[in-house]
Parts: C-alpha cells; sequence; structure tokens
C-alpha cells in the first residue's frame, strides 16, 4: 500500500501562523520534501521537529520527484513544503502532485498561509472574482503577449513581483493597463514591516523612482472597467418598430414593444415613425 504526499502550507513571514495541523503533520511523516532545506531546518528548529529532508525545488523536479514518487509507492509517507506558502501554487510541488495523481498516490492538505488570498483580502479591491498570474516572464516578448491577453481582463488580478525587477513591471503594466488603473501594492506580508501601499499605477511608478523599493510584492490590480453599451440610435429602435409591424403589430403596439427594448419612449418612436414614413 502507498504512502500519502502531504501538501503543508508553511508561514510567508510570522513562525505563528504555522497551524497545529502543519505541526502534527510535519512531526508524523516519514520524510519532509522542501524547497530549500536550510530554510525548512529553521522552521523544524523552531517547533522541535527532527525529521529527514530531501530537496525539491524548480531546477531538480524531475529527477528528485521520481525518487519520492517511488518512497512513497513503497508506503512512506511525505510532507511537502515550499519556502513560504502553500506547495503546488506558482511552483514545482505541482508535478510531484500530478505524478501521484497518475500512480493513485494519496495526496492530502494541511492548509496554511497563502501570499495570494493575503494580499487580495487586504487590497481593498474586488475579491469576487480574481486571476492569479504569477510572475511575468523576464523575456519582453513573453512579457507583452501575457500583458496583452490579459488588457481586457475584468477579475481582479494578482502577480508576484521581485523588488529590483518592480518599477519595470510597473511601467509595463502602465503601458497596457492605462496609469489610472488601481493597485494593492502588498509588501513582506505578515512581517514586522507589513505594507499596503493602495494607489494607481501610475502613482506607484513616482513612488518607486523615488524611493527604491525593498521586499517581496504581491501586486493586486483593479480588472478592466466594464465596457459600456453601444447608444442605441433612432434608426436602430426604427428597425425594430418595423421588425414588430412586419409580425403583425399594430403601430402602436410595435412602438411600445420597441421601447421596452432600447429605452426610448413610445411617444417619440411613434413620432419618429410618422415623420419618417410620412404615414
Amino acid at each position: 500500500m502507498s504512502g500519502i504526499l502531504y501538501l503543508v502550507g508553511t508561514p510567508i513571514g510570522n513562525l505563528s501562523d504555522l497551524s497545529p495541523r502543519a505541526q502534527l503533520a510535519l512531526a508524523e511523516c516519514d520524510f519532509i520534501a522542501a524547497e530549500d532545506t536550510r530554510v525548512t531546518l529553521k522552521l523544524l528548529n523552531r517547533f522541535g521537529i527532527k525529521k529527514p529532508l530531501v530537496s525539491y525545488y524548480e531546477h531538480n523536479r524531475a529527477a528528485s520527484g521520481e525518487k519520492i514518487l517511488a518512497r512513497l509507492m513503497a508506503g512512506e509517507n511525505c510532507a511537502l513544503v515550499t519556502d513560504a506558502g502553500m506547495p503546488a501554487i506558482s511552483d514545482p510541488g505541482e508535478d510531484i502532485v500530478r505524478l501521484c495523481a497518475e500512480h493513485g498516490v494519496t495526496v492530502t492538505s494541511a492548509p496554511g498561509p497563502s501570499a495570494v488570498v493575503t494580499a487580495l483580502a487586504l487590497s481593498a479591491l474586488p475579491t469576487q472574482r480574481f486571476c492569479f498570474e504569477g510572475f511575468l516572464s523576464t523575456s519582453r516578448r513573453s512579457r507583452f503577449e501575457h500583458l496583452e491577453e490579459l488588457r481586457g481582463e475584468k477579475r481582479t488580478m494578482i502577480f508576484y513581483e521581485a523588488p529590483h525587477k518592480l518599477l519595470r513591471t510597473l511601467k509595463d503594466m502602465a503601458e497596457y493597463f492605462g496609469g489610472g488603473r488601481r493597485l494593492s501594492l502588498c509588501r513582506e506580508l505578515t512581517k514586522i514591516h507589513e505594507e499596503i501601499v493602495r494607489t494607481t499605477l501610475a502613482e506607484a511608478i513616482a513612488k518607486y523612482e523615488a524611493e527604491p523599493p525593498r521586499g517581496e510584492f504581491v501586486l493586486v490590480i483593479d480588472g478592466a472597467p466594464e465596457s459600456e453599451p453601444e447608444p442605441v440610435t433612432g434608426s436602430d429602435a426604427l428597425e425594430l418598430v418595423a421588425k414588430y409591424r412586419a409580425e403583425g403589430e399594430s403601430l402602436k403596439a410595435a412602438c411600445r414593444r420597441a421601447a421596452e427594448d432600447t429605452g426610448i419612449s413610445k411617444n417619440e418612436l411613434y413620432s419618429l415613425w410618422l415623420a419618417e414614413k410620412g404615414e
């Protein structure tokens, strides 16, 4: 019988956010797969947990993933962690979850902090519908293609960004979304120097041109505004009147139906019809 892979959410800044259930999962598993074993070791030491650690990160995901899968298939239980937040979210952990699904290995979660939903909740922007876009590519072509795809996105958008790339990213976003687009810049979430800056893209550019940004950022950006419907012209409304008359309606009944469809008053439509048709 195969073991279980536990996706364990770890603190994104404040170590007190490690849940009791996450601590239990780490303490009771056979081994822990970590993004950076040095970072995870500090966390384990903080809670007095001693477990074997194996490395699993972006550049060894293929080889290490197969080894972890083999141990799971042999009956061992593994806890998968990242340096901060939920494994498999913008993280190579998604690969090992897929491997487990393909081989019938049970995957469960001891959920924990996530910078995505934490920033969204703090942003003061609409939260009902949102999309997580991760990091923009460093390739100009891929970066601009990505932003072009999002130009008309109406959902709230969430991005990760490093401080040394923030200003460039803000300028590129302003080019595609407009400088007046609202955003919240969430920095150092749950840490001592946590900061939420609610502003516009243009104002954020001015701010960080004057003071170099520090710390890791989550950018929460307002979606594109709803486009205004095209105004209905009198000629459009008269076409509807003609359509309803062709269906056998009287002129008054046709004007009433067209008024309901277009918002133009039935009396105005009646007068327009008489003026145009000479009836």
